[in-house]
């Protein structure tokens, strides 16, 4: 697979991901949802952390994560390119490219989205407000809006701890930027010897250890 195929991919989920979070934001209240189907909704929240709400504590908990976020892109980057250069395996490229494009997805929403949109509370926000953004740069929220609630109900009374309480199944919310990260790394574990095939090289070189 080329860099130019790898890249024209990473542009394509970058511009759905954040045609979906603009389109959310300007037209949703937060925690604001519409029900496409019983087991599908567009339900509007913005995540201030990692994923599944975690946080880093502190006043610099959010600037550390953007941090580390815009730190760990190059690598990702550098990973791309290496394997292209390589000549790698198509699914190892795949892979990479959408969990950096994933990635830089949710970064954009970190660094600018505090400066370019006003805040969504009981308002819909609007965007490059006079009035200034609702944080500052590096400090933005990321912008969820796909819930998949398969299965809600009551669990059994035998079931250790969880018992008799309400559950959800699929509880997290999240957004396009999420799914192609989630993709990437599952083609990585499960397709793990065809992302990184053992080389001829080394395969001899296992042969002589056995024997």
């Amino acid at each position: 697979m080329s860099l130019k195929k790898a890249t024209a991919l990473i542009i394509l989920i970058l511009i759905i991901d954040q045609v979906s979070k603009f389109y959310i934001k300007l037209n949703f209240e937060l925690g604001e949802q519409i029900k496409v189907f019983e087991w599908f909704r567009i339900l509007f929240i913005e995540n201030k952390g990692m994923a599944w709400g975690a946080q880093i504590p502190g006043d610099y908990g959010k600037l550390i994560l953007t941090t580390f976020r815009l730190i760990a892109l190059p690598f990702l980057g550098y990973w791309l390119w290496d394997s292209v250069r390589k000549n790698s395996s198509r699914i190892l490229i795949v892979a990479v490219s959408l969990i950096f494009a994933g990635a830089f997805g949710n970064i954009i929403d970190s660094v600018f989205y505090g400066k370019i949109f006003s805040h969504s509370y009981n308002q819909v926000a609007t965007f490059m407000p006079e009035a200034g953004g609702y944080g500052t740069w590096l400090h933005g929220n990321v912008v969820d809006m796909l819930y998949f609630p398969l299965w809600s109900g009551y669990l059994p009374e035998w079931i250790p701890l969880w018992g008799g309480d309400y559950f959800t199944f699929f509880e997290p919310v999240f957004n396009i930027a999420d799914s192609a990260i989630t993709v990437g790394v599952f083609l990585l574990i499960v397709f793990n010897k065809k992302a990184f095939p053992e080389d001829q090289k080394q395969k001899e070189e296992r042969k002589k250890k056995v024997s």
